[in-house]
This record gives structure tokens, C-alpha cells and sequence, in this order.
């Protein structure tokens, strides 16, 4: 029997490139797991905001009450895109970092002396630094290993690190270097059983494919909007209840039922937010141009399964060109199966990945060097040597043709070497 699925049509790249006024230029960004660029819809969100919205919230006039509603459809825009139940759930901040350190923070006093956190040596400092903070207040952090031969985490691994103790666990969803996704659902089930909870960083698979938090039931959810096609702004998802547990940071008549207020200390950037409804409608658009049908929720999750076939395609390609070099390491896993992101970290033999990086200037194509704020993991690899690794990182508005821009232009650089 035959697979009668019809093949997805490809992604509507002329359109996709029409909506980002940044490529306008001749550069290629693959550099897009530091920031990516913002889509028009978000540009044209903030404008409005600071055009015709640009007052405080809470006022009884209209100017007022068409801010708070700006905020409102921002928050909304969140919900939906990652499917959460409530647009309460939905905490804005300056960055993931931030966020991290908010909750954290908020965190502190549901934690004694001798609880337990545990990490992973493969996540981005933003998911670690903040937790080994708390060890002054007695707080004992335990590191997750990372599988060496699968480059994964496994949870054999992860099952002799937690006891009664154990509060919290903290993952990233796609590591920034190694790009394969974990499975967050299965992690959030094993954690769940043993009584802790989970925090994910998901600043590495939010640009790539659609975010469930509710299927796959975690408890806080991170992310950068400024990496997902927006302006440099941050969300973060908790369980309402989860976050109606947490201490707040904002003004002491601040109840703990303020939520989100009470995470938003000085309030969010408003425009900032409202541009998240940008992002939303453009995917909203991009799914129904793919055959989405139903709600918004729907047409987005059209959008991701088109990007998704798109980006596989892309991470073949390099995969592909790197795999045939005798000179070339890709640091990660080199399948190409659905289960990874268009993140290739890599690195030539005998060659400093700063001088490579910075040859590519010269032919027009953004790549960057070093370990990308996940140091603990490029010290743990032994991969801190000769400016660390380098990372092409791509996103569904790159196409076939730059990736072997890409490999033509590595290839002459690493000749010429």
C-alpha cells in the first residue's frame, strides 16, 4: 500500500519575502537564530500604536481605552499562537533573559533550603544562570547530562537527578547549537510524576514550528518574539494558577491575583506587544495561502507545517554539503527527519571560526561565531577553542539558492585558508 498523502505545496516564497522589509537588500541573514527580521504587519502595529494609541493604560478616555486595547489584542495574539487557554497566561517582557530572571525571582519564596532545581548543560544561560542564582538561599541545582552519542537528553539520565526535592525542571526545547528538538511532552510527564514542575526555554523552536503548550502541558513556556519575526520584545507563558502562585514585582498594592500585571513591573512595552498581533496575522494569512482552514489557530498551524516542510528542505542541503567535506564537523545531529531545526553548528578542521565569520562579510552573507550564550555546553563539548563554532541558523524566508550562496562562498574561504 502507497502513501496516497498529496505532496504540500511548496511555501510562497514571493509572498513570504514581500512581508519582510528588511530583505530588501542584498545580504543573506543566517543569522537568524540571534534575531530575525521583523514581518510588516509588526512594523505597522507599532507605528499605529505610537500614532494613535500612544497613552497610558487605565485611563477613562478613549485614547486611554484604545491602549489598553492594543495591549489586549497583543496578549490575545500570544494566546493563540501558542495555545494557551487564557490571555492571562501571557507575561510580556524585554527578553527571555529577563523573563527567566523574573520567574525566578517570583519563584524564590515558594523554595526552602535543600530543594532541588535541575537543568541542563545544554540549554542557553538564560534557563540556567537564573536557577544556580538561588543556590545563595540554599536552593541545590543538579545538571541534566546531555547524551553524547545521540546529542540528546534522555530520561534515564534525568531520573537519578530527582528525588522528593525536586521542585522544578528546566529544559530547552531546541538547543541553539545542537538543533534537535526534545520532546517536551514526554519530559513534562516524566517530571510531572515525580510532583516537580517544568520551565522551557523555547526561544530556539518557537521561529520553526507551532507551539502547543496545553498539548504538551508545561508549565512555563519562554520565548523571543525579536527571534520569531517581531520587534525586540519577549513572552512568557505560565499555567494561570502556577502563576497566581508566584510572588509579584511590581508595587506592594499589587495582589498576588494581579495577573500578569504583577510580572510586568512598570507595565509592558505596550506597541511592543500590540505588534504581536503582526505576527499572528501574518502567519494567519501565510496558513490560509497553504490550505488552512477554521480559526486563526487553525490557519497557523497550516503556516508552521508549511514552513516546517521549507526548513527541513534548507537543513538537508547544508547537512548534505557539510556531510560530503573530510575537512567539516557538524556539532549536533545530521539527520534530517523532522525532528530538528534549520540550526547547523559546525566547525572546519585546523580553521578559526572568527576568521571563517568574518570572511563571509565579504561576500555578503551574516553567520556568526563563538557559543552563542551556551557556554556551559561548548566547554562541556571541548568546542571553546579557536573562537568556539560556527552557526548558520535559518528561517523559512531563506531559500535553496543562498544556501548554496552559502557553501560556495565557505567553499573559496576555506580554500584560500
Amino acid at each position: 500500500m502507497t502513501d496516497q498523502t498529496p505532496p504540500r505545496a511548496p511555501l510562497d516564497l514571493d509572498h513570504v519575502h514581500g512581508q519582510f522589509p528588511g530583505l530588501r537588500d542584498d545580504w543573506v541573514f543566517f543569522d537568524n537564530a540571534g534575531g530575525s527580521q521583523t514581518v510588516r504587519g509588526a512594523i505597522e502595529r507599532i507605528t499605529e500604536f505610537l500614532t494613535h494609541r500612544n497613552v497610558q493604560i487605565g485611563g477613562s478616555y478613549a485614547v486611554s481605552q484604545a491602549a489598553a486595547e492594543g495591549l489586549a489584542i497583543g496578549r490575545e495574539a500570544v494566546r493563540v499562537m501558542v495555545g494557551a487557554e487564557r490571555p492571562e497566561e501571557i507575561v510580556f517582557g524585554a527578553s527571555t533573559t529577563v523573563l527567566m530572571q523574573t520567574l525566578a525571582w517570583a519563584m524564590r519564596r515558594q523554595l526552602s533550603p535543600g530543594d532541588e532545581i535541575v537543568v541542563t548543560i545544554a540549554d542557553h544561560e538564560s534557563n540556567i544562570g537564573p536557577w544556580t542564582r538561588l543556590e545563595e538561599f540554599g536552593i541545590v541545582v543538579r545538571f541534566w547530562p546531555l547524551h553524547r552519542e545521540s546529542w540528546g537528553l534522555r530520561l534515564e539520565d534525568l531520573e537519578p537527578l530527582m528525588g522528593p526535592r525536586t521542585k522544578l525542571v528546566c529544559v530547552t526545547h531546541v538547543s541553539n547549537i545542537l538543533g534537535r528538538v526534545n520532546p517536551v511532552a514526554e519530559i513534562a510527564e516524566f517530571v510531572h510524576a515525580r510532583g516537580a514542575r517544568i520551565c522551557v526555554d523555547a526561544v530556539a523552536y518557537a521561529p520553526h514550528r507551532l507551539v502547543d503548550v496545553r498539548a504538551w502541558d508545561v508549565d512555563y513556556y519562554v520565548f523571543s518574539l525579536y527571534k520569531s519575526y517581531g520587534p525586540h520584545v519577549a513572552a512568557m507563558y505560565g499555567k494561570y494558577d502556577l502563576l497566581r502562585e508566584l510572588d509579584g514585582l511590581y508595587h506592594y498594592f499589587y495582589g498576588k491575583e494581579k495577573v500578569p500585571g504583577k510580572l510586568e513591573p512598570g507595565n509592558p512595552n505596550y506597541e511592543l506587544a500590540y505588534s504581536a498581533d503582526g505576527i499572528a496575522a501574518y502567519l494567519d494569512e501565510l496558513g490560509a495561502r497553504h490550505g488552512g482552514a477554521g480559526d486563526r489557530r487553525a490557519r497557523i498551524a497550516a503556516a508552521w507545517g508549511a514552513i516546517a516542510a521549507h526548513e527541513d528542505r534548507l537543513t538537508g542541503r547544508l547537512l548534505g554539503w557539510l556531510g560530503g567535506r573530510r575537512d567539516a564537523r557538524v556539532i549536533g545531529d545530521t539527520a534530517v527527519d523532522g525532528g530538528r531545526v534549520p540550526t547547523v553548528a559546525f566547525r572546519f578542521d585546523g580553521l578559526d571560526s572568527g576568521a571563517v565569520a568574518r570572511a563571509m562579510d565579504d561576500h555578503g552573507i551574516a553567520i556568526r561565531f563563538g557559543d552563542f550564550h551556551s557556554r556551559r555546553l561548548i566547554e562541556h563539548l571541548g568546542e571553546d577553542g579557536g573562537n568556539g563554532v560556527l552557526r548558520v541558523s535559518m528561517v523559512h524566508y531563506n531559500t535553496e539558492a543562498q544556501v548554496d550562496r552559502l557553501c560556495e562562498a565557505l567553499d573559496r574561504i576555506v580554500a584560500a585558508a
